[in-house]
């Protein structure tokens, strides 16, 4: 199957020309090294792109044991907007570090795509979040001293994108997110629903098979929350991707296809529900022209219902390519 280039410009998202086989640097494309099922829509019987078998996570405390997830088995099928949903202290967030691989369990697994993430060293899970995953955070964490362009650029620079296309795909990016005009500003010149596009961009600009967010409108107000929750759908549904969603406010659980919610650590309902509308603010709608193109490409690109896992062996996930001495002068140069 053919793999999706790395492309959010403006002018020419959608645009099937740009998605070719074409691995040169030269060439301005550039795509995932492992394959991927991007076919699939999130419906009941479509295979999962996350696997999770009998996870128990225990954490050390003094003399004591404490155990934060017990027996949890899920899955999560490609293009769901998934709800971990809970109160503080439910577990719901080392659910997310587990399957995001930011912790090891103490017991049982989790794949992405077929890949044993639970198993990989440090130096194959952080290549393979770059290839394979985003993240949006509660915090942002957005780099202080890097502009908004440079903020979303930088994924697309560790893969080794050259410089003039990250600018010009995080650029068309942040258009269409409604900061056309913030591309050159910087965190502190932002305010906080700002801050958080700039982290949805971030996280999206690689078209990523998976996206964690972690209580992504936590410090957002209530018509910001809302129009956060959109882009986050909006992404999710133009390009087939799944969505990790953990949240204790049930207004933004509302919004996704399935809620999963979390007592004690262990699942207490598994629910699927008919998602809340998530209307794309006005500011920030894509031209009529873009709107079919994207969903002209999204339909062909999920062609026939045949699946695909990732390719895995563990020389394809080694360290993740650092900026060498010229790209760290040009991020310089730019501050």
């Amino acid at each position: 199957m053919a793999q999706d280039v790395v492309r959010h410009d403006a002018d020419d998202v959608g645009n099937d020309d740009a998605r070719t086989n074409d691995r040169s640097a030269g060439s301005g494309s550039f795509r995932t090294s492992a394959p991927i099922n991007r076919q699939s829509t999130g419906v009941p019987g479509a295979r999962p792109i996350i696997e999770v078998r009998n996870l128990r996570k225990e954490y050390p405390v003094e003399d004591e044991t404490v155990v934060a997830l017990e027996r949890v088995n899920l899955a999560i099928p490609q293009g769901q907007i998934c709800c971990i949903f809970g109160e503080s202290g439910s577990g719901k967030s080392t659910l997310l570090n587990q399957l995001a691989g930011m912790e090891k369990p103490t017991r049982g697994g989790v794949r992405i795509g077929g890949v044993p993430v639970s198993k990989l060293d440090e130096r194959e899970l952080a290549a393979f979040r770059q290839k394979h995953i985003g993240f949006v955070f509660q915090s942002y964490n957005l780099l202080p001293n890097l502009t908004a362009l440079e903020n979303v650029a930088m994924p697309l620079m560790f893969r080794g994108v050259p410089k003039a296309q990250r600018e010009r795909t995080a650029r068309g990016i942040l258009k269409r997110v409604g900061l056309g005009h913030r591309i050159g500003h910087y965190p502190r010149q932002m305010s906080g629903g700002q801050q958080q596009r700039v982290g949805i961009a971030r996280a999206f600009v690689t078209r990523p098979e998976v996206v964690f967010a972690d209580e992504p409108t936590g410090n957002l107000d209530s018509k910001t929350k809302a129009e956060v929750m959109a882009m986050i759908c909006a992404f999710a549904r133009d390009f087939n991707q799944t969505i990790v969603l953990v949240t204790h406010d049930p207004q933004m659980a509302a919004y996704a296809d399935r809620i999963v919610t979390l007592l004690d650590g262990r699942i207490i309902s598994d629910t699927a529900n008919r998602p809340a509308a998530a209307q794309w603010p006005d500011s920030m709608h894509p031209t009529d022209a873009a709107k079919s193109q994207l969903s002209a490409t999204t339909a062909s690109r999920r062609g026939d219902n045949s699946t695909q896992r990732l390719e895995y062996n563990r020389n394809q996930y080694q360290s993740p390519t650092q900026p060498n001495t010229q790209e760290r002068r040009e991020q310089g140069a730019t501050r």
